[in-house]
C-alpha cells in the first residue's frame, strides 16, 4: 500500500564535511504532519550537524531540503524560520529577566502608533497561545528566571510557535528535568502532533524514543543506519543500529 503521509519536511544526499571529517554523508530522510520522529545516535553520529543545517546555522556541501515539495539547497537561520522551521535548542535562549510575554515576542514587538511596544496586545496574544497550548503558566507578568525547568521549556517552544514554527526541532527537550516536568513537555508535544504540527526530536532517552515517538532515525557515522516506526521496532533494534551490533544477541 502506498504511503498515503504527506511529508512536510525532507532531506535529499545531504553532506556535510569539516575539513578532513566527514560529519554527514548522503543522508535522505522525510518528515511528517503530525508526527513526532525521534533522531538517535551517539556522539559524533551526525545529529547535530543534520540540525543545524535544517535550521540554517551550517550550509550543506551538497544536497538539498524540501519543504512543501519546494527544494532549497540551503537555508540562513531567517529563512528557516520563513519556512515554517523553528529549532529549539538546549539553552533555550530565553532572557530571564523577562517576563512571559516578552519571550514570547522577542524580536516581534507589536507597535501602536509605530513607536511604542504594544504590551496590552503582547499580554492578550501570549495568555491566548499559552491556553492553546495548554501550558499551565497563569501569570503573563512572570519572569522567565522564576519558572521551572518544564515551563521554561514549554516558553520556548511557545516562542517558537509564534515565530510561525510549524516543523519543531528539539534538542533534549526534557533533559536533566524530573519526572513531573517531563511528563508537562510530554503531554505538549502530544497536544502539537494532534495538531498537526511535524515534530523532530533529537534524544538519548531511549525509553521516551518509545512512549512519544512515532518513527526513531538512526544515525551512525553521518549516515542513517535505519529509519523504523517505533511501533515495529524494540529497544535492542535501535541500540544494534546505533553501535553497529545489530543482529548480534
Amino acid at each position: 500500500m502506498a504511503d498515503r503521509r504527506k511529508s512536510i519536511l525532507g532531506v535529499k544526499n545531504l553532506s556535510k564535511s569539516f575539513g578532513h571529517i566527514r560529519a554527514i554523508e548522503n543522508v535522505s530522510v522525510d518528515f511528517y504532519a503530525g508526527e513526532i520522529t525521534a533522531i538517535v545516535g551517539d556522539n559524533g553520529a551526525g545529529k547535530s550537524t543534520l540540525i543545524k543545517m535544517l535550521s540554517g546555522a551550517e550550509k550543506p556541501d551538497s544536497g538539498t531540503i524540501c519543504i512543501n515539495k519546494v527544494e532549497h539547497n540551503f537555508f540562513t537561520p531567517s529563512e528557516a524560520i520563513e519556512n515554517g522551521i523553528a529549532t529549539v535548542y538546549q539553552e533555550l535562549g530565553l532572557v530571564n529577566c523577562m517576563d512571559i510575554s516578552s519571550n514570547i515576542f522577542l524580536g516581534l514587538e507589536p507597535l501602536r502608533k509605530g513607536i511604542f511596544v504594544d504590551k496590552v496586545r503582547m499580554k492578550r496574544e501570549s495568555r491566548a497561545l499559552i491556553e492553546k497550548l495548554r501550558i499551565g503558566i497563569s501569570d503573563m507578568d512572570l519572569l522567565a528566571g522564576n519558572l521551572s525547568g518544564g515551563q521554561r521549556q514549554a516558553l520556548a517552544i511557545g516562542r517558537a510557535i509564534k515565530q510561525g514554527g510549524r516543523i519543531l526541532i528539539l534538542d533534549e527537550p526534557t533533559a536533566a528535568m524530573g519526572v513531573k516536568e517531563t511528563q508537562q513537555v510530554i503531554e505538549l508535544l502530544l497536544n502539537l502532533k494532534t495538531q498537526g504540527y511535524t515534530i523532530i526530536i533529537i534524544t538519548h532517552n531511549m525509553q521516551q524514543v518509545f512512549s512519544l515517538s512515532n518513527r526513531v532515525v538512526v544515525m551512525r557515522q553521518g549516515r542513517v543506519a535505519g529509519d523504523l516506526s517505533t511501533g515495529e521496532s524494540s529497544h535492542n533494534e535501535v541500540v544494534g543500529l546505533i553501535t553497529g551490533m545489530e543482529g548480534v544477541s
